[in-house]
Order: structure tokens, then sequence, then C-alpha cells
């Protein structure tokens, strides 16, 4: 079996990422789970999401209804204490260099953006959300770049190469915390419309009573104060078990850009 924590596994953080994931399982095993894998597995080279063996893994709230629709199960959706969190949900800031002069987003028109990707909710579904409104159906910047990643959007950011970006609250959080270098010359502008966080999923089709065991192994590693300084590190503070139906917001706030004639970042 396959578990990975990948979404927010910043190298200062790994150990207790780990610590996390050593909580995680004794819990589920604790919980009747069987199988489940000692350590994380961080190969780049495996598809852990399609994966039959997907035993647990967090993803994005994108992913999840749209290209991992059918193909992984939700299983509970983890509460992050960063700025910008509400229960489960988080939004995004609106990230600027220090020394720009916008009050609001509609200030950045004809500027650069840059993004992670494309199947990013934090990243672009919900910047394309705050965009789509004040677009008027046209192109809103002058240049897009996709950067494959927060922390190097950030820093295209800070150097000048792009004028803003969207980096969800816990990845800001996280920085701010463990790397505050990464947001060294810049500052937030605003804040996007919120959504549900980051869920634990696992393989579709796994049943009922196999989910309810890894939500109470869950439940378990999250009460556990063996590993409260693993849960502060990685700004945990618990965990709640969501609809399915709690993410269509992610598929709203695309179908509205799209009626609003702002399909894609542009």
């Amino acid at each position: 079996m396959l578990a990975s924590l990948a979404m927010y596994d910043f190298p200062e953080v790994r150990a207790a990422t780990d610590a996390w994931w050593r909580g995680i399982a004794s819990a589920l095993q604790h919980a009747g789970i069987e199988a489940v894998p000692e350590t994380l597995t961080r190969d780049p080279d495996i598809d852990v999401w399609h994966s039959p063996e997907l035993l647990l893994s967090q993803t994005c709230g994108y992913p999840l209804t749209h290209d991992l629709a059918g193909v992984v199960e939700l299983v509970a959706t983890p509460v992050y204490s960063a700025d910008g969190c509400s229960g489960s949900d988080y939004c995004s800031f609106v990230v600027v260099s220090e020394n720009n002069p916008a009050a609001v987003v509609e200030d950045l028109r004809g500027a650069v953006c840059t993004f992670n990707g494309r199947d990013s909710q934090s990243g672009y579904n919900t910047l394309r959300a705050a965009v789509a409104p004040i677009a008027g159906g046209d192109a809103f910047f002058s240049r897009v770049i996709e950067s494959g990643g927060h922390p190097v959007s950030l820093e295209l950011v800070a150097t000048g190469k792009a004028d803003l970006c969207a980096v969800d609250c816990v990845t800001h959080g996280l920085l701010e915390k463990h790397r505050p270098a990464a947001l060294a010359g810049t500052r937030i502008l605003a804040a996007t419309p919120s959504a549900p966080g980051l869920p634990y999923v696992t393989r579709a089709g796994v049943g009922g009573e196999y989910l309810r065991r890894l939500r109470d192994g869950l439940s378990e590693a999250f009460a556990d104060p063996r590993l409260a300084s693993a849960r502060d590190t990685l700004m945990l503070a618990g965990i709640q078990v969501l609809d399915y139906d709690a993410y269509r917001c992610v598929d709203d706030m695309e179908n509205a850009a799209r009626a609003a004639g702002y399909a894609q970042i542009h």
C-alpha cells in the first residue's frame, strides 16, 4: 500500500511530516487497517493518486472534483491554524511585491501574473474567480507565467519577474513560520474566496467500513498528545468529515468565471 503527504511537505517540516505519518500509521493499525506502510512515498515517478494501492494521501480540491473524480474517495479534511483558515475552509492570498502601489485587485490590470499550475484551486481557480467579475470578459493581465509551485511564484514576485500570484494561506503560513525569507519583499494585497481545504483521500471503492476505520484512525492521531509537536509544526489543528458536495464550490467558481467570459487567466 502507498501513503503520501506531499502537498505541504517542505524540507523544513519534513521531519515533522514523517513523525506525523508514523503517528497516523499507528492509529490506523489500531483502527483495524491492514498493510499500513511504515514510511511515506516521495518518489515523483509514482502516481500515488491514481494508484490502486493508495491507502492515504492529500490532494487539492480542484483535482478532487476534476481529474480524480471517481478515482479517489474523500476521507476527511484537516483543519489548519494558519491565518486565512476558518474551520476546514481556507483561502488564498493575492501576493504582490512590497513596493507595488496596488490597493485592490482591480489595480493589477495589465500586470504580469504567475501561478503554480492550471489544476490548482489555490493558485489558479480561486484567482480566476476573483478576477472574472472585474475582467469584463477581456484579458486582464499583460502576461501570465506558469511557475510550477507556490514558492517559485513567490520568488518571481519578490524578484520583480512577476507582479502578483495567489498562494494558499496554509502555504503562506508555513513559509512565514519556517522559511520567512521566502516571503521577503512581498505583501498580501487581498484574500480570495474560500473553499474547503486540501482533503485526505483514499482509492475509490473501499467501502463504508474501511472509510470509517480510516476516519477513526485519523481522529485518534489528531487527539494523540504525543503528536502535538508534529501537529504544531505542520499547523494542524483538527479534522472534519465533509460531504463531497462541500467541494462543489470549486466547480461553482470555475463555472461562474466561464459564464463571465473569463475561462482562463489571461
